[in-house]
């Protein structure tokens, strides 16, 4: 009976204010007055965690951090999951955004509404919040957010007056116009191992694949706003106006050869060319990311927070580290200081802390962190991931290499990934109600 009523809870978002109860309560590790002194485990993928830990240590006398790195990826994932199982759990770990409704639902992670709730509500925007918030509990503090912007050549686009496009329409336009002026070159690329632009992009479009009524999730993958998108994208592969590739290293070779100028991505993606391409120094600009009616409209495209995964031996000091290194600017400066980077903190108040630590020559002097800034104001709010996205990332990566040859659609691949995510919710006993 317990085992039936703890799947029923978990099957919204609205009852994750009860999980603590159904898994046997809320650790008081997590309370606000736990002793915040002692040693602290630290698991993270993420670049820069050593430098951060150690900056901590540092200032910290009091508390000291041990780091290990860890897989990132789904390999992850299953080892924290095993970890905490096993009661061998860190006191802190990385959890990207779509993971953390799974951890918060299964029980994984501690509540952390008493000891850093209020900071969150205090710091974050909505955009963020969203994220971390849910069923009227904080699960985790976000690091960075993701916002989308389009890269582009501008020397490419000035030489053949070429528009920098606003419109999703425009957009099209400019990928015909790029393959016209260089037969061997392409204004986008469509990712064919990885969902997360697909996702981000149905986001901005205003779609939204998951959401609760009462007791039950509403699970909509494939909804109008989504299918829309997925027919854009998956014409413009089809058609050979943009490039499809299985990985990055591939597309960072195109942009080496000037075989992709232009492509949609995140605000991460400045510092990331900057240090894989660097001999394109003065070519490239950043631009607002295309909507489909010209006003400002935006996602994330990645994006982690920090969680205390169920049974951390030292909550109390873990919620000071986590504090310090999502909401401090040493602890920021402490991110960037390990390379070119161009983090984004979803903290808007230490947005100047990474943005003066960023070289603007790369980009001919541009502020890209302005263009950041404003699509981090215009994501759209209400998007909400779901309890089971490792199935439906999985369902969506095993189409995407068939859309490029038009042996499957990309509306076909969304509907593909609703079909097996409601079969998984389905079969770990969530409610879904009809959509």
């Amino acid at each position: 009976m317990l085992r039936r009523t703890t799947a029923a809870l978990a099957g919204s978002v609205t009852a994750l204010a009860l999980l603590a109860t159904a898994c046997g309560g809320t650790d008081q590790g997590a309370s606000a007055t736990a002793e915040k002194t002692g040693k602290v485990t630290f698991w993270s993928f993420v670049k820069g965690s050593d430098q951060v830990a150690a900056a901590f240590n540092r200032s910290h006398p009091g508390i000291e951090v041990t780091f290990e790195t860890v897989p990132s990826g789904q390999e992850y994932y299953s080892k924290l999951t095993n970890a905490v199982k096993a009661g061998t759990a860190p006191d802190v770990a990385v959890v990207e955004y779509p993971q953390l409704p799974e951890f918060a639902a299964q029980g994984k992670i501690e509540d952390l509404s008493g000891s850093l709730g209020p900071l969150v509500k205090d710091r974050f925007p909505e955009a963020a919040r969203q994220l971390v918030d849910l069923g009227g509990k904080t699960w985790a503090v976000p690091r960075d957010a993701a916002p989308l912007t389009l890269m582009y050549r501008k020397d490419f686009f000035t030489q053949h007056k070429i528009d920098v496009p606003t419109t999703w329409d425009a957009y099209r336009n400019m990928t015909e116009r790029v393959k016209k002026a260089d037969p061997a070159a392409r204004g986008g690329v469509l990712y064919t191992d990885n969902p997360g632009l697909l996702s981000a992009l149905a986001w901005q479009a205003g779609g939204q694949w998951f959401s609760t009524e009462k007791d039950a999730w509403k699970v909509t993958v494939d909804d109008g706003p989504s299918k829309k998108v997925a027919e854009f994208w998956g014409e413009l592969a089809r058609k050979d106006l943009v490039r499809s590739l299985g990985s990055l290293d591939p597309f960072w070779t195109s942009v080496q050869k000037g075989q992709t100028v232009a492509y949609v991505c995140a605000s991460w993606c400045a510092g990331a060319q900057q240090a894989t391409v660097p001999d394109q120094k003065g070519k490239w600009a950043v631009a607002p990311v295309p909507t489909w009616d010209g006003k400002p409209a935006s996602a994330m495209y990645g994006g982690s927070s920090f969680v205390i995964p169920k049974g951390a031996d030292n909550s109390g000091a873990a919620a000071e580290f986590i504090k310090w290194i999502t909401t401090d600017p040493e602890g920021m400066k402490a991110w960037v200081s390990s390379g070119t980077s161009s983090l984004f903190p979803a903290d808007p108040q230490l947005v100047p802390v990474t943005k003066a630590a960023f070289p603007t020559d790369y980009f001919g002097g541009q502020d890209v962190y302005a263009v950041g800034a404003a699509s981090y104001d215009a994501i759209r709010q209400g998007w909400q991931w779901g309890p089971v996205m490792g199935t439906t990332n999985t369902a969506i990566v095993d189409q995407l290499p068939k859309v490029a040859d038009g042996s499957v659609t990309l509306s076909g691949v969304l509907s593909t990934a609703q079909q097996a995510t409601v079969a998984q919710m389905k079969q770990r006993g969530l409610q879904i109600s009809a959509p």
